[in-house]
């Protein structure tokens, strides 16, 4: 059975290809299989394959996942960055037009970001708190200085989880809105990255719901993040452990 598996961050690049077409052994194939099959066929990135998860048709897959012919396949390293493997410098990814869910609320664009543009999506009358938090690229990390960042992001898949990062927003906090916005490409120092902006009838389900939307985002939506320095780069990887998005 042969797949056509888009790769993203540290092992697109260890592998020198964003999409791989792999015959696999066998009629009938699980994620799990299909993982160890492509660590065997490409030892040099085994390491970053056994830390990814697979995607199938945009939703993180339980190893136990049977495989079709048809199904659209990704492999997702850690997000918040990709396996931590060092390289030189590289060109910046081509020009990536803007992406929004059908409602607008969220967003991914390789633009600079409006935080009173991604506020006022949340804004209502009915509403009497609203709460925006705003990621910026550091530049200093101990002794390390970042010249910039790089986002990459699996875009439609990125879009859903983040649309389903509002849905169980709303679940938990009845009434609460929740808008995000994320760059991709290059952002400078001290340039936003990401905008959250959350709006509710009272103050404490905003600080609450903006919490929980920055956690989930960083562990769930497939966006990586590259750090850029002056004598190399750095994929950086999932920060609090191991990594399981479907948690």
């Amino acid at each position: 059975m042969k797949f056509t598996i888009q790769l993203f961050a540290g092992i697109a690049e260890r592998l020198n290809t964003s999409q791989l077409d792999f015959e696999c052994n066998g009629e009938m194939i699980t994620a799990y299989e299909l993982k160890e099959q492509l660590g065997q066929a490409y030892p040099e990135a085994a390491s970053q394959i056994r830390s990814s998860f697979l995607a199938v048709n945009q939703k993180y897959a339980p190893a136990d996942t049977i495989l079709k012919a048809d199904d659209e396949l990704a492999l997702i390293p850690p997000v918040s960055g990709g396996d931590g493997t060092s390289n030189q410098n590289q060109d910046q990814q081509p020009h990536t037009q803007e992406h929004r869910t059908e409602d607008g609320l969220f967003m991914i664009t390789d633009a600079p970001l409006s935080v009173e543009e991604v506020t006022n999506r949340v804004i209502t009358a009915n509403h009497g708190a609203a709460l925006t938090f705003v990621g910026t690229t550091r530049e200093m990390t101990g002794e390390q200085r970042t010249v910039h960042l790089e986002y990459e992001a699996y875009v439609p898949m990125a879009l859903s989880h983040m649309a389903a990062i509002g849905t169980e927003i709303a679940a938990r906090w009845p009434g609460v809105i929740c808008a995000i916005s994320h760059r991709i490409g290059k952002v400078d120092v001290a340039e936003i990255s990401v905008v959250i902006a959350v709006s509710s009838p009272h103050r404490s389900d905003c600080y609450d719901a903006s919490r929980y939307a920055i956690e989930r985002l960083k562990q769930t939506v497939p966006i990586w993040k590259k750090e850029i320095w002056e004598d190399g780069s750095e994929w950086k990887g999932h920060q609090l452990g191991p990594w399981n998005p479907m948690e």
